[in-house]
């Protein structure tokens, strides 16, 4: 049974990346299997916070490069860092949105936000999400 967290863990982290996959099927699938919500939505949480929290470092690590070579992603972050500019932190509770998600964790990332309430935010979606992901699978 540890094969399957582990792998709800990689499909979870994977999927908080720049990579287009979700998680959620995987788990709704480890919720029946477990026939439990609550370690299925530990780890899913835990993997998607961790690949966002990656993804935040990457965006802290391409800033530079991003200004300097690719024009249309410069203008793209700056719509961006307006956005973030004006909502702050609390922004990132859409973390668990696909792809604006991506983006907004990459661009917290790159402006640098603080790194201790843009992971709570991030963390408090995406157990958001689980969580009624979860609940409505085992209400089925």
């Amino acid at each position: 049974m540890i094969w399957l967290y582990l792998s709800l863990f990689g499909v979870s982290f994977l999927a908080a990346t720049v990579l287009p996959l979700g998680s959620e099927a995987a788990l709704a699938a480890m919720v029946v299997h477990a026939e439990s919500l609550w370690l299925p939505l530990l780890v899913a949480t835990l993997g998607n916070v961790l690949g966002s929290a990656t993804t935040f470092w990457l965006g802290q690590r391409a800033r530079t490069v991003i200004d300097q070579r690719n024009h249309k992603m410069a203008e793209r972050m700056q719509r961006a860092e307006r956005w973030l500019g004006r909502w702050g932190t609390p922004a990132l509770i859409l973390a668990w949105l696909p792809i604006i998600g991506d983006v907004l964790v990459a661009v917290a990332g790159a402006l640098e936000l603080p790194w201790v309430p843009s992971l709570a935010w991030i963390t408090l979606g995406k157990a958001l999400r689980y969580g009624v992901i979860g609940a409505a699978v085992l209400a089925v």
